[in-house]
C-alpha cells in the first residue's frame, strides 16, 4: 500500500462565523495571513520532497474551508485540480464546520473532486457546544454528516477532549457519534488553551481548568480504543509538533507533551494487554505478548512503564514482547512460557 501524505494548506480563520473559546487559528497553525498566490509555490515545493510513488492529497486545512468566499474557494480548487489532472496529486481534502455543509456546497466540492471531508465535531453534547461557543447543536452534526456520506465523500470527525463541561462521558458519546455517522477516520485533540482567546481569561478567572497531561492521556486512550473497536481509523492525536506548541507566545495552558500521541497509544497498548492477560491465569508463568510490526516501542510504553505496570500490577515475574508479522495495527495475541 502506497503511503498516503498531505501537502496542508492552512487557511487561518477565514470563512468561520465565530469564536470558539479555544480558538485562536493564527496561533495554531503559526500562519498570520493567508496569500492565495502562494499555494502553488507551497505546493510545487512540497512535491519536490514527496517520493513519487506516495498518495499524495492537497488538503485545505485551518479556516472553515466551505465557509470561505466562494470565488476564493474555487479558485483554490481550480488550482488542486490541476495537480490532479497532472497525475501529480491523487486526490483533495478540506476541513470545515458542520453549519456550512448543504446540497449545494457538496455540489461544488464534488465537481472539484474533494474525496475527503474532514468536520470539525469537537463534542456531541449540546451544553458542550453552548459552552464553547460553537455556534451549531449535535443535530447539525448529524444533518452535515449524512449528507456527507450519502454524496460518496469520506468523512473524518474531529473531537476534542476535555473542553468545558465535557466528561468522559460526553467525550466517549461523541466518539459514538463519530461511528454511527459512517465516519471512516477520525482525529483526537486534547484541548490546548492558546494565548488571546476566550479559555485562556476563563483559565485566568478560574471558570476552567485545563486536564492534567495524565487525565488527558488516559481520557483520550478511551476514545482511541472505542475507536479501534469500531474499526474507525484515528489518523491523528493532538496537535502536531509544528502548531506552536514550544512558543511562549502562543501556548498558555493544558497537556502540551511532545509526544502526546505517542503517549495515548501506549495507554491503549496497557489498558488493552491488562485486559487480555487478567482473564488468564499466569500464576508460574510468563507472558509473551505479540503485536504487530512496527509497535513494539509503544507496547512496552516509554522507559518500559507499561512492562513496569503490569508485572506491579498483574503480579508477574516477567513479561516478555515481540512483533508478529501476522498481526494488524493494534491486534494481540498472547502465550505463555514457565517461570524457570
Amino acid at each position: 500500500m502506497a503511503k498516503h501524505v498531505n501537502i496542508p494548506i492552512f487557511i487561518p480563520h477565514l470563512g468561520c462565523p465565530n469564536q470558539c473559546v479555544f480558538c485562536n487559528q493564527r496561533h495554531i497553525s503559526g500562519v498570520t495571513n493567508f496569500d492565495p498566490n502562494s499555494v502553488v509555490d507551497i505546493i510545487e515545493n512540497s512535491l519536490k520532497t514527496i517520493d513519487a510513488e506516495c498518495e499524495t492529497e492537497i488538503a485545505f486545512f485551518g479556516g472553515s474551508f466551505t465557509g470561505i468566499d466562494p470565488h476564493l474557494m474555487i479558485n483554490l480548487l481550480e488550482i488542486a485540480n490541476r495537480y490532479i489532472n497532472q497525475g501529480r496529486v491523487s486526490s483533495i481534502r478540506c476541513s470545515t464546520r458542520p453549519d456550512y455543509i448543504n446540497s449545494d456546497i457538496l455540489d461544488v466540492l464534488e465537481r472539484y473532486r474533494v474525496k475527503v471531508i474532514e468536520l470539525g465535531m469537537q463534542s456531541a453534547d449540546d451544553s458542550v457546544l453552548a459552552l464553547t461557543k460553537r455556534g451549531h447543536t449535535r443535530e447539525d452534526i448529524l444533518t452535515a454528516s449524512k449528507l456527507i456520506v450519502s454524496r460518496g465523500f469520506q468523512l473524518v470527525g474531529q473531537i476534542m477532549i476535555g473542553l468545558p463541561g465535557s466528561t468522559p462521558e460526553t467525550e466517549l458519546n461523541t466518539a459514538k457519534l463519530v461511528v454511527e455517522c459512517g465516519a471512516s477516520a477520525a482525529r483526537i485533540y486534547p484541548t490546548i488553551v492558546f494565548r488571546d482567546t476566550e479559555l485562556s481569561d476563563m483559565c485566568i478567572s478560574g471558570v476552567y481548568e485545563p486536564l492534567t497531561e495524565k487525565d488527558a492521556v488516559k481520557r483520550s486512550a478511551t476514545v482511541l480504543a472505542y475507536f479501534i473497536d469500531n474499526g474507525i481509523d484515528v489518523i491523528r492525536i493532538g496537535l502536531c509538533s509544528s502548531e506552536n506548541l514550544k512558543s511562549e507566545e502562543s501556548y498558555f495552558r493544558g497537556p502540551n507533551h511532545p509526544a502526546l500521541g505517542e503517549l495515548v497509544i501506549s495507554e491503549y497498548y496497557f489498558d488493552a494487554i491488562y485486559k487480555l492477560l487478567s482473564s488468564k491465569q499466569c500464576k508460574n508463568k510468563i507472558p509473551i505478548v505479540y503485536v504487530s510490526r512496527g509497535a513494539l516501542s509503544k507496547a512496552i510504553g516509554q522507559h518500559r512503564i507499561n512492562k513496569n505496570r503490569l508485572i506491579r500490577e498483574l503480579g508477574l515475574a516477567d513479561i516478555k514482547f515481540k512483533e508478529h508479522d501476522e498481526l494488524r495495527a493494534y491486534e494481540l495475541k498472547s502465550e505463555f512460557e514457565e517461570d524457570t
